[in-house]
């Protein structure tokens, strides 16, 4: 199922194009999308080999498959699904060339890999699918939310091992840092849990409440097997899911578990109070302040009738 996008949605809004950068300095005005993958992959083994004699922290966010999909031909020619499942294409061959980068070096048995991705597929003809799950991305529903998150680290995660438990992106910080013996600050919070006990085949820190939050709106919670969601937009309503018996949130059953529903309000009353809620008007006394920037430059100009600009969103698909 999938979800109508409200005409306000900031996934609609045009945007100027973006220049390439490393570090700080703008490398090119206005790069050509479609080598972007192969040009993030020459970099990444350029730094894995510069470092390959200390130990060394590799952040790779590709842009695909994130719209608007330039590839390139190589990979359209041999795709049944369009510009999207060459864009999967390209990101499985960069993937691939990293590994087989680490096997060359001696690095692959000493190397902890992280594979995962940000939300669910944008759901499109041509594109991609959440299967099971409802709606896509930009929504509170699983298939907004729910993504793949492969860890490789041979000799301390077991191969082949699937875990169930509810963790988050945020959680990586934590437990690379207690993989690697590092201790983190004690003097602020820390949204993320050590999942290295869970993932080395051992018991994970248990269930915690999990909100879903779009916007500045607390709109679900999950709490083990049950789901409550308050509102999707500006739409209010409680539903409640069981995800173990219902994965795809078909079956509302908020009348039969009176208590549970009790129980997940009382969560999202609690983190209101603490992360804030604009549907509440609460500002929440947990908040902290945003990161800005002192003395922002603009990086790149926004002309369409300068010669280097490239209408990125001429595509039928953009976001």
């Amino acid at each position: 199922l999938g979800t109508t996008l409200p005409k306000d949605s900031p996934m609609l809004a045009e945007r100027p194009p973006l220049p390439l950068m490393l570090d700080a300095d703008v490398v090119e005005q206005q790069p050509d999308q479609a080598a972007l993958t192969e040009r993030y992959v020459e970099d990444a083994v350029a730094f894995i080999r510069t470092n390959r004699e200390k130990p060394f922290f590799l952040y790779l966010a590709h842009m695909y498959v994130h719209l608007p999909i330039y590839v390139q031909d190589r990979f359209v020619r041999d795709s049944s699904n369009g510009r999207y499942g060459a864009a999967v294409h390209c990101i499985d061959w960069s993937t691939e060339v990293l590994l087989a980068e680490l096997r060359t070096l001696g690095l692959d048995e000493d190397t902890v890999v992280i594979f995962t991705s940000d939300n669910g597929a944008l759901i499109r003809e041509g594109g991609g699918s959440n299967g099971p799950l409802r709606a896509s991305k930009g929504t509170t529903w699983e298939g907004g939310q729910r993504v793949p998150c492969i860890v490789r680290w041979p000799g301390t995660v077991p191969p082949a091992r699937v875990v169930s438990d509810v963790a988050n992106a945020m959680d990586l910080y934590p437990t690379i840092a207690g993989w690697c013996s590092v201790d983190v600050p004690d003097d602020r919070t820390l949204d993320g849990r050590d999942l290295g006990g869970l993932l080395s085949g051992g018991d994970g820190p248990g269930a915690n409440p999990f909100f879903y939050i779009l916007g500045g709106n607390i709109e679900a919670v999950r709490l083990g097997r049950w789901k409550l969601h308050v509102r999707k937009w500006n739409e209010e309503r409680v539903r409640l899911y069981d995800l173990e018996a219902d994965i795809g949130e078909r079956n509302d059953v908020v009348d039969e578990h009176p208590g549970v529903v009790a129980e997940l309000l009382a969560l999202i009353h609690a983190a209101r109070l603490d992360l804030g809620d604009d549907a509440s008007d609460v500002a929440g006394t947990g908040v902290r302040p945003v990161g800005r920037v002192a003395n922002p430059v603009t990086l790149t100009t926004f002309d369409p009738d300068t010669p280097y600009f490239m209408a990125e969103y001429d595509l039928p698909d953009r976001g």
